[in-house]
């Protein structure tokens, strides 16, 4: 697989880490973070925003994607999730939302304090596409 650098992959971490001070959690009091980095080497932040009505509370990951698209930039290489836990990695929404931009994005996340890095389609492999639609 052609994972990110490490040192690269640490950079976005760090940056996923950075967003998630900005969180708007006060009923989970779990702060995530997260950062998308573009095909022309761009990144774009986001943060967990919850919502008394959970159920339109938007994660981390959809909010930095959200950014992205809305700047002009659907070349995404890459997001990191951060969260001050041992591990997390993107839920299943989240997952169907990250490959609707290329089976290929790198998706860097914590498991057991060691830093993980997976393609979407790693972590998604039988996606809902456009085609299982028709």
């Amino acid at each position: 697989m052609n994972y990110l650098p490490e040192d690269e992959a640490c950079k976005l971490f760090e940056e996923a880490k950075a967003a998630a001070a900005h969180t708007y959690s006060p009923y989970s009091h779990f702060p995530v973070g997260a950062a998308v980095l573009t095909a022309d080497g761009a990144i774009f932040r986001g943060a967990n925003v919850e919502n008394a009505s959970y159920s339109v509370t938007i994660c981390a990951e959809r909010t930095a994607l959200g950014y992205a698209i809305s700047a002009g930039n659907t070349g995404i290489k890459a997001i990191a999730v951060y969260s001050n836990t041992d591990s997390i990695s993107p839920c299943g929404a989240c997952r169907q939302f990250i490959i609707e931009f290329g089976k290929d994005v790198i998706v860097i996340f914590k498991n057991e304090q060691k830093l993980i890095q997976r393609t979407i389609q790693e972590l998604l492999p039988f996606e809902f596409t456009k085609a299982s639609m028709e």
